[in-house]
C-alpha cells in the first residue's frame, strides 16, 4: 500500500483541499492482489488504490468513457510480421498506466484509508490525475497515448481506428 501512494505522490495525482460546497467526494478502495513473475517464483503482493466509479454521474463527474481497442487481426499480423522477420516481441506491464493521465473534469475523492493526513482529516483529494476506477480512465489514458505517439511520428492505422 506504501508503494502505491508512494506512486500516487511521486506523480502528483491529487492534493489535498477542503470540498467545495455542492461537490460530492467519491469514495475508493483498496484491493491486493497476487502476482507471480513469469516462472511462478517468487510471489509479489501488490495494492492499488481504486476509486469507487459507479458513483460517477454522466454530465458531473464524467462526459466520455469511450476508449477505442486494437482488433485482433492487427495484433495478428505485427505477431506474423515479427515470426516472419526473425523478430522478438517483448510485452510488458506499466505500474501506473492510469496515473499519469490527465483529467479534464473536477473530481474529488475521500484519503485513502490508513492514508490520512495529520490536522488535515477533514481535507479531500482533488484529483489532477486519472486513478483506478474512474470511467474515464481508460479514455484519459488513451488520449495521452495518442499525443505522445503522434509526437514520436506515428500513425494509426485506419483499420483500427476510424
Amino acid at each position: 500500500m506504501k508503494d502505491e501512494m508512494d506512486s500516487l505522490y511521486e506523480n502528483k495525482t491529487f492534493e489535498l483541499v477542503k470540498l467545495p460546497k455542492g461537490k460530492r467526494a467519491l469514495k475508493n478502495n483498496w484491493v491486493f492482489k497476487i502476482k507471480h513473475d513469469e516462472h511462478n517464483r517468487q510471489p509479489r503482493f501488490k495494492a492499488r488504490l481504486v476509486v469507487k466509479g459507479f458513483s460517477q454521474r454522466k454530465g458531473i463527474n464524467f462526459d466520455e468513457i469511450f476508449s477505442p481497442v486494437v482488433k485482433m487481426t492487427s495484433i495478428r499480423t505485427v505477431l506474423g510480421l515479427a515470426a516472419s522477420l526473425n523478430m522478438e516481441v517483448e510485452q510488458m506491464d506499466v505500474k501506473t498506466t492510469f496515473l499519469t493521465s490527465d483529467l479534464e473534469e473536477e473530481i474529488y475523492m475521500q484519503q485513502p484509508e490508513g492514508f490520512k493526513k495529520e490536522k488535515k482529516e477533514d481535507y479531500v483529494c482533488r484529483l489532477r490525475n486519472s486513478l483506478y476506477g474512474l470511467k474515464q480512465a481508460p479514455r484519459q489514458w488513451y488520449r495521452k497515448f495518442e499525443t505522445v505517439m503522434g509526437e514520436e511520428g506515428y500513425k494509426k492505422t485506419t483499420s483500427d481506428h476510424l
